[in-house]
């Protein structure tokens, strides 16, 4: 299935995103719940000696080095390197009868970890992240010890490092999985897989196919189809291959086709909110006329006679959800509009008097505004078609710039009004779009931005 709606992730934006997790692992780290440990180690000229290792507590674990890497159709890897802790502990030693115990400090130094990490989705089209590998090697462990035996553990050092040094590895891995468990695959499952417009529209935005890694990107494909609350049907077309080519200079893309657009259109004609009236009421002051019989009778003469000096109204309405075009040029369509004109009666009952048919050509503007895709309509010159009438034929043309003010003043701001609101983008939580650029390219719009996350 071709996606409607495309989300890039470049290296810079995976940079960032790995920032923020190296900080987060590096807390984790620090917190790095310790085994006590014993044993016993034969030393020359002193014989069997038993050890112990008991209160072990990690000062700090730095993680001064990483990168994360997109390996082509397996996922990410993330490669540490150069990193170093310290931790301190107490000891107690029995040889023969001699008893002892004093406390000692251990440093970890070249400490190199690689993290690979499988992408993938659930069944409700939710991305998910798991640890598929992880290896941690320590190059440098390093013990003092203080008492008044301190000299006897020098003499088997190396015996001690080798145990923590394994014991050390194992943790690091182990706790590497249950961060990427509990904070990374919970943090990604906040993807809203449905956005609810509101209490008639919604947008689909679940996976279509896991999370692609390339040599420069991580790729997401999304469903990307709007539709109505109360009634999903079929989408009576599918989206087309999106040729998605971005720059790399900004941390995320997204790519939403004509396919997401024309979904909108469809969604919103089948739940009725591409109807809309017009009263007297809602004409602007500056307008210079008045929503009655005696100015449309200027134009149809037998107005005045079959119903003078009375309020009317219009109703305006598609006929059938109207289709818009993405080119290098921009967002273009040009939708058909019925507009039904009625004489209101003195008992406030509606007298239908004639229908017209309305097609202007339509261009839009748009822009990103805190995680919302928003928009403007700029509009051309009506042409109008008469479709019947209930007060005898007449020329529709001579008509023209009153039905040109009317859709200008009355229409278009309540439109523009609803689109201002926007639509929102499928973010993760707490973040945040900047530096945001909109390109148009064939059959689909481009939006590039920045990111900054917010902590809790």
């Amino acid at each position: 299935t071709n996606p409607g709606f495309v989300v890039r992730i470049t290296q810079a934006g995976l940079d960032y995103a790995n920032q923020q997790g190296i900080a987060i692992l590096e807390k984790e780290l620090a917190q790095l719940r310790l085994p006590d440990i014993s044993g016993d180690s034969r030393v020359l000229r002193v014989g069997k000696v038993h050890y112990s290792f008991s209160r072990l507590r990690l000062r700090d674990f730095h993680l001064p080095y990483s990168r994360i890497t997109p390996i082509s159709n397996v996922g990410l890897q993330v490669s540490i390197s150069n990193a170093f802790a310290e931790l301190d502990g107490d000891w107690r030693v029995k040889f023969l009868v001699v008893r002892d115990h004093g406390s000692f400090n251990l440093k970890l130094e070249n400490v190199y970890i690689k993290i690979s990490l499988r992408l993938g989705s659930d069944t409700a089209g939710k991305p998910t992240i798991s640890t598929s590998d992880c290896r941690a090697s320590i190059s440098n462990v390093r013990v003092l010890f203080s008492g008044k035996f301190g000299w006897l553990y020098n003499l088997f050092h190396n015996t001690i490092e080798s145990r923590l040094r394994k014991i050390l590895e194992g943790k690091v891995c182990d706790n590497v999985v249950k961060s990427v468990e509990n904070e990374l695959h919970t943090y990604v499952r906040t993807l809203p897989v449905t956005a609810r417009i509101n209490d008639k529209i919604g947008i689909d935005y679940s996976l279509v196919a896991p999370p692609r890694a390339t040599s420069q990107s991580l790729d997401t494909d999304l469903k990307g189809e709007f539709y109505s609350l109360a009634h999903r049907s079929t989408v009576p077309f599918s989206p087309l291959p999106l040729a998605f080519h971005s720059d790399h200079d900004r941390m995320v893309y997204f790519g939403a086709s004509s396919y997401f657009f024309n979904t909108a259109s469809i969604a919103y004609h089948k739940a009725g909110a591409l109807v809309f009236e017009i009263t007297e009421a809602m004409i602007p002051k500056d307008a210079g006329f008045s929503l009655d019989t005696s100015v449309f009778s200027a134009f149809i003469p037998q107005l005045e006679e079959m119903y003078p000096n009375m309020p009317m109204k219009f109703r305006l309405s598609a006929p059938t959800a109207p289709f818009l075009t993405i080119g290098p040029g921009g967002i273009s369509f040009q939708p058909i509009v019925d507009a039904q004109a009625y004489a209101i009666l003195p008992d406030a009952s509606l007298a239908p008097l004639f229908l017209l048919s309305l097609v202007r050509n339509v261009s839009a503007v748009i822009n990103v505004r805190s995680g919302h895709i928003v928009g403007s309509l700029d509009v051309g010159r009506i042409r109008l078609s008469l479709k019947n009438s209930a007060v005898g034929t007449f020329q529709v043309r001579t008509m023209q710039s009153l039905m040109n003010i009317l859709a200008s003043s009355t229409l278009l701001p309540r439109l523009n009004a609803r689109l201002d609101e926007g639509f929102p983008l499928p973010l993760l939580e707490r973040i945040q779009l900047s530096n945001i650029i909109v390109k148009f390219h064939q059959n689909f719009l481009l939006l590039g931005a920045d990111v900054h996350f917010q902590p809790r």
